[in-house]
Order: structure tokens, then sequence, then C-alpha cells
């Protein structure tokens, strides 16, 4: 009877540690919105992508550079699986912004296709690096810290991982940078990865600052960076403010 009791006890020992296993499991797997796995498979008709990002410009601007004081992201030259996801996020809920969700509603974007226009348009628009770098540029503990933090998800250039869908970095407004990292450690960001939030949970002000000073400055591609003085020629109409440049 004892043995037999035993028994009992380490088969339930087993499955109670299995279920947290499995739970842990399920906790780390990615769930996508539906949208986004079809927007995926899809090719972007970039002319539509152009009729679309006008609804855009308002606030990212007609070269999608964003502003400084980072209410608004560069989204130019953003990872094309990172806005799809992005955008299907918004639409599903999984991440909060009044502005986005109207912007990105059935309305405006009518399903996947729409989607993958846009995100194909937005990410082939070439980038500026104008951008607010934050108080700690070429700060050696903030290169440090970002690649032995960062650069596996984020791309030691800050390039991103198109794979993996993680945001490209690089050039991106520090302010904006911080609000997310910040909303990000609170739970605020809903969608954020939940590696990154474990990770970022009990870091201080400090190595924030230094982190992101240097995601900030790094630079993108020749490849990817607008000449300067260049204005979109899609939207010539458009009257350019100081806060789109």
């Amino acid at each position: 009877m004892k043995i037999k009791k035993n028994i009992i006890s380490l088969s339930l020992v087993s499955t109670l540690a299995f279920s947290a296993v499995s739970q842990a499991q399920q906790e780390e797997k990615k769930v996508y919105p539906p949208e986004f796995l079809e927007a995926m498979g899809l090719q972007s008709d970039l002319e539509n992508g152009k009729k679309l990002y006008r609804g855009c410009i308002a606030c990212h601007g007609p070269e999608g550079w964003g502003t400084s004081s980072g209410s608004y992201p560069q989204i130019a030259g953003q990872l094309k699986s990172v806005i799809i996801k992005q955008l299907a996020d918004f639409r599903a809920g999984n991440r909060d912004n009044p502005i986005m969700r109207a912007f990105s509603s059935s309305r405006v974007l009518g399903g996947p296709q729409e989607i993958a226009d846009v995100a194909g348009y937005i990410a082939n628009l070439p980038m500026t690096t104008n951008v607010n770098t934050g108080p700690r540029r070429n700060n050696t503990d903030g290169k440090t810290l970002y690649e032995e933090k960062c650069g596996n998800c984020h791309g030691e250039k800050g390039e991103g991982d198109p794979i993996d869908h993680g945001p490209a970095l690089h050039s991106q407004h520090f302010s904006y940078l911080k609000r997310q990292f910040d909303w990000i450690r609170i739970g605020k960001r809903r969608n954020a990865d939940k590696k990154m939030t474990k990770q970022i949970r009990d870091m201080g002000l400090k190595e924030e600052i230094d982190i992101l000073s240097h995601a900030a400055s790094l630079r993108p591609p020749e490849s990817k960076i607008a000449p300067p003085g260049w204005s979109n020629p899609d939207f010539p109409s458009f009257v350019r403010s100081g806060r789109f440049k």
C-alpha cells in the first residue's frame, strides 16, 4: 500500500512538473493573428501601397521619417515582416494605440493584401539618419550592452530579424525607443516579446539609456539611406514642416 502511494505521489509530481513545463512553453510560443500569416505570403503591390500610404502621411510624414520628439517613429526602411505584424496586431487589438487602430482598421486597409501593399511601400522608403540619438551616443558601455542583450534579436547593427520579426532599430528616434522600452517593461505594450520583457524588467536607467542611445546611433546600410535633400516624389504637393526633417 505504501509503495502504491509512493508511485501515485511520484506520478502526481511528474504530471505537475510536465504541466508547468508545458505552460512555460506555451507562454513562450508566439501566436500570430491570422491576417499576419496570410499577408506574409502575399506579394506587395507598391502602386496600391503608395495610395494607401496617403493615410499615414499626417503622422509619419511623406518620407516616413517620423518626428525627433518620438511622438511618431521612423517607419521608412523598417522590415516588411515587422510592419505587417504590427499592423495585424493593431487590428487584432494585440497592441494598444487608438490612432493606429483607426488607421489600420478594415475601413482603411480592407484585408491582408492591403496590409502587404502598404507594408511593402513603407519598407522600400529610404531612411534618414537625422534622428534624435539620445544623450549617450558613441558610449562604449552602450555598445557592449547592446551587443550582449539585444544583438541576437535586433541584429548587431540594428538591422532587425526578418525571420523572427525583430524590428530594425538603426536610426530610430531615441525618444520613441525609450517610450516603447518603458511600455514593454511595465506590460503596456502587450504584443512585446516575452523574453525581452523578462530581460529588461530589472534593468537600471543608465543601462537603458546607454543601450538605446547606441541603438539610435547605429547607421543603416548606405543603400537604405536617402540622399541629401531627398523628398518623396510621390507626394510633391505635401508641405514639409521641421518636424518631419
